[in-house]
Order: structure tokens, then sequence, then C-alpha cells
């Protein structure tokens, strides 16, 4: 199976998630029992470390559907631009197929909420920021 092509958005320092659904080529569900999924991404195909290592699982494995995800806290410290990236499922013999690929377009944020300061009362609006 050749792998899909897919352009991903994704704004820095929110919650990041994507289903991918798998289907065979007589149309149906391609069954993901027994499979890993994995995926990342990079500033370009040819950079040797990943910026972006996605959480991915195969969340329901009788309908195909796999699913990437990464939390606010890893997606505020990915580069805004363009990203590539790819994903990549693993049988239990170990043969790996790449069923997606494209890129990830990433806006800046601008809100950097990082705790709230040592010592303020709740409810009060005292933060600590990221002075960059």
């Amino acid at each position: 199976m050749p792998a899909a092509y897919s352009d991903q958005y994704l704004e820095q320092g929110t919650t990041f998630s994507s289903q991918i659904t798998l289907d065979g080529s007589n149309g149906a569900a391609y069954n993901l029992y027994g499979y890993s999924a994995s995926s990342q991404a990079k500033k370009s195909y040819y950079s040797s470390n990943a910026v972006l290592q996605f959480t991915s699982t195969v969340s329901d494995a009788a309908n195909g559907v796999i699913t990437i995800s990464a939390n606010a806290a890893t997606t505020s410290n990915v580069p805004s631009g363009k990203l590539v990236y790819d994903v990549i499922i693993t049988d239990s013999a170990g043969n790996v197929t790449r069923v997606l690929e494209g890129r990830i377009f990433v806006s800046p944020g601008v809100t950097g909420l990082t705790a709230i300061a040592p010592g303020s009362p709740s409810g009060t609006n005292t933060i600590v920021q990221n002075d960059e």
C-alpha cells in the first residue's frame, strides 16, 4: 500500500490530535490487530533529529484507526513554520509500512502560561511567564 498524503495544522501550546483511518484496496477497513504505530515530525526530510514525537496508537484495530497526538506542553516547544511528518505501522513480524506522510504547518502561539506563581492565592491571575 503506498503512503497517503495529508497536510496537518498545529497551533503551538495547544493539544493536537488527529485520527487516520486506513482502508484496504477493496475499500474495507484495514485490520490493524497486532500492529503498532509511530509518528514524528522534522524540519526537513534530511534532518537527523525529530522536533516532535507524536504519541501514536492503534485506537480501533478492527476499523483501521490510528490516532496521533501531542499535549499542549509538547506542542509549545515545536518551532513555528513548516515541518514534514510521516506515520508508520509495524506488524507483529516486524514489517514496517509507511501509511501517511505530509507537511505540518505550525502557527506560533502568543499566550504561554507556564505556571501559577508559587504562593499565589487560588483564583488570582498571577502567573510566571517565559521571557524569551
